[in-house]
């Protein structure tokens, strides 16, 4: 027991107090440096507002900056308190078959994060659907990106994912088209019906007449009714917006009219 309490002595002179000091370095080094990374943030920020940089490249270059400096930040604290990087190298070495396996799927991230900079099939605030991920950009990290739903909810999505595999960009044209489609009685007048759906559509605020105007065509003769279709063009960050208020606007109009909108129905015929 004596031997044990003597050791333990020995280990608090010799090496804790010994050390205390380095200990209080480093922390006044990291608290310092934390702040010297958020103010190195501001100044980037400034730089690129004087700058107009790209908002996705803005992301993605404080989120890689911000990693770098705070990984430099904490290998100098170690480096205080008297961890020798030449012992960290040889750990690191001596698992680096583990470490590679484990960061595999985070250097897949980021070089997927490289190649949507470079390629750009989106931006910051662009409409984009992916699989079953769907939303505007909110931000592009060195390894995610983060999607907003129209419910406003948050999908972080690895970035290998949007590089790597096919997706939908709504917002990467200047116009989107939208569709409404129409089912007519037999017997009806396919000119009047015509007239109703582009004055409805041309009354439209968000209807543009550019590249081309509305236009209504006959798309089908189905069984029992006469299926038309109303085609509008509109900015892509009022397609909903439009499509909403067409289909409403056709309906309620096209009953005003006295036009019969034929539903599926069955005709039972009983033999005596």
């Amino acid at each position: 027991m004596d031997e044990f309490i003597a050791g333990a002595k020995k280990f608090l002179t010799d090496i804790v107090f010994q050390n205390i000091p380095k200990l209080i370095l480093a922390l006044v080094i990291l608290w310092i440096g934390w702040k010297l990374i958020k103010l190195v943030d501001r100044a980037l920020n400034k730089a690129y507002k004087r700058h107009t940089v790209d908002p996705s490249l803005q992301m993605f270059l404080n989120s890689l900056i911000n990693t770098a400096l705070k990984i430099l930040l904490v290998l100098t604290a170690m480096g205080i308190v008297g961890i020798k990087m030449t012992s960290l190298v040889a750990i690191v070495g001596a698992a680096g078959l583990a470490i590679g396996m484990a960061l595999q799927g985070t250097l897949q991230n980021f070089a997927g994060g490289v190649i949507i900079l470079l390629l750009k099939p989106f931006k910051v605030g662009d409409y984009i659907e992916q699989g079953s991920y769907a939303g505007f950009v909110e931000s592009i990290q060195i390894f995610n990106t983060t999607l907003r739903t129209y419910d406003n909810r948050n999908i972080i999505v690895p970035n290998t994912e949007l590089a790597t595999k096919s997706l939908v960009n709504h917002f990467n044209l200047p116009m989107r088209r939208v569709r409404i489609d129409v089912s007519i009685a037999y017997g009806e007048s396919i000119e009047k019906v015509r007239e109703v759906l582009l004055r409805v559509a041309n009354a439209h605020p968000l209807v543009l007449q550019e590249p081309k105007k509305p236009f209504a065509p006959v798309e089908s003769l189905g069984e029992s009714c006469v299926n038309m279709s109303l085609y509008a063009w509109m900015l892509p960050e009022n397609y909903w917006t439009v499509l909403y208020d067409l289909n409403q606007q056709v309906y309620e109009t096209l009953l005003k009219e006295g036009i019969e909108i034929p539903f599926n129905q069955l005709d039972v015929h009983i033999k005596q």
